[in-house]
């Protein structure tokens, strides 16, 4: 099902976005991550990510927001951007999660080439826990988050909320 929200905006929601468990899996840490890409069928792509991560024990999926399809900021001569935010439990630390969402990344064929740039798949952290961190390879929460309503948005619709 597709909604118009805004201006260049649209709402879909489709198997696993949105998405809430009635129970937690007690893994000690929650973290809020960005998802989004432009390149080939997204929302397919998304649902095969869904469904893989939902299988794993090292991270519990507790809900998704549904997907926000929005024009590109940055580079602007690209595609709109499917967006949507899926809340974890998991017992990885924030280095070691990064590298998940890295791995899993390359195994959907991502390719940096430039800088907000197309992508078939964007995993950010955006929150981990309550957690500020700054180092070379990570920053959370992630930096301009409140500015970006592929964010706040889906975060807005989360089921449940964010924490």
């Amino acid at each position: 099902m597709k909604k118009k929200i805004g201006k260049d905006l649209y709402l879909y929601f489709l198997e696993g976005f949105p998405y809430r468990t009635l129970k937690t899996a007690g893994l000690p840490h929650r973290t809020l991550v960005g998802i989004g890409g432009n390149v080939g069928e997204v929302p397919r792509r998304f649902k095969k990510i869904f469904f893989l991560l939902k299988n794993r024990r090292d991270v519990k999926i507790v809900a998704t927001s549904p997907l926000l399809k929005n024009p590109p900021f940055g580079y602007l001569e690209q595609k709109p951007f499917y967006n949507g935010v899926i809340l974890f439990e998991t017992s990885m630390r924030p280095e070691p999660f990064l590298r998940f969402l890295l791995n899993l990344e390359r195994r959907f064929k991502r390719e940096r080439l430039i800088k907000n740039g197309p992508r078939t798949v964007d995993l950010d952290i955006i929150f981990f826990d309550d957690l500020n961190l700054e180092s070379e390879s990570l920053k959370i929460p992630h930096p301009g988050w409140k500015e970006r309503e592929s964010v706040l948005i889906p975060m807005s619709l989360l089921p449940g909320g964010v924490r």
